[in-house]
């Protein structure tokens, strides 16, 4: 019975052992979870405090304006000044519901509207800034309200081939100058599926025949 009394005991506390074993790898489990989330948390906070700074440190200087070209460049919304400017000779930048010109002095609270590659992106200013900038940093200079962006296949241009598709073939040529001629609004050259009225066999040579008259030359 001692013996037995013994193995009950020592089995006992090898059971409590395992368990306090496995609370304990929980409880450090749920530890280093909450550390990595903690960590992560603090790097995004970190990145956006730099982002916020980076931005301040492009903004103008005391009593200067940027113009609105140079701002939706320096916020990534086009890829080029030039077209930036272009897009607002064309028309296609509205502030606060207005056209306005390359040379338009844009401030914080505008709302800009701007029609680019077939999308249009409508942001509220946040931060003014005059140089261009990462995307990190452009984010945080705008409050971006744009719809959302129309599928591929509506903006898809004619005759794009799906890569890996070879070259096309002579009937996928004339296929895609067929519709590249429809989306231009044109039918293209039209092509007659007869002989031609002054050629051998035409209305004038059939006419001359029934007169009894030669043609010059004959």
């Amino acid at each position: 019975m001692a013996s037995q009394d013994a193995d009950g005991e020592t089995g006992g506390t090898g059971a409590g052992d395992g368990t306090r074993s496995a609370d304990d790898g929980a409880a450090r489990g749920r530890n280093t979870a909450g550390a990595r989330s903690g960590g992560s948390s603090a790097d995004s906070a970190a990145a956006r405090a730099a982002a916020v700074i980076a931005a301040a440190g492009a903004g103008p200087a005391a009593g200067e304006s940027v113009r609105i070209d140079a701002w939706i460049w320096s916020v990534r919304l086009v890829k080029t000044r030039s077209v930036a400017a272009t897009a607002c000779r064309g028309g296609h930048v509205r502030v606060n519901g207005e056209r306005v010109k390359p040379a338009y002095g844009v401030r914080v609270g505008d709302e800009v509207r701007l029609r680019h590659e077939g999308r249009e992106r409508v942001v509220v200013v946040r931060r003014v800034i005059r140089k261009r900038v990462g995307p990190p940093v452009a984010v945080e200079c705008y409050v971006d309200n744009s719809p959302p962006p129309p599928p591929r296949e509506a903006v898809a241009p004619a005759g794009v081939r799906d890569r890996g598709a070879g070259r096309p073939t002579k009937r996928d040529r004339r296929d895609m100058e067929r519709l590249r001629g429809m989306q231009a609004g044109s039918s293209g050259p039209v092509r007659s599926a007869g002989p031609s009225a002054s050629g051998p066999g035409g209305p004038s040579e059939a006419s001359r025949r029934a007169s009894g008259r030669r043609s010059p030359g004959s």
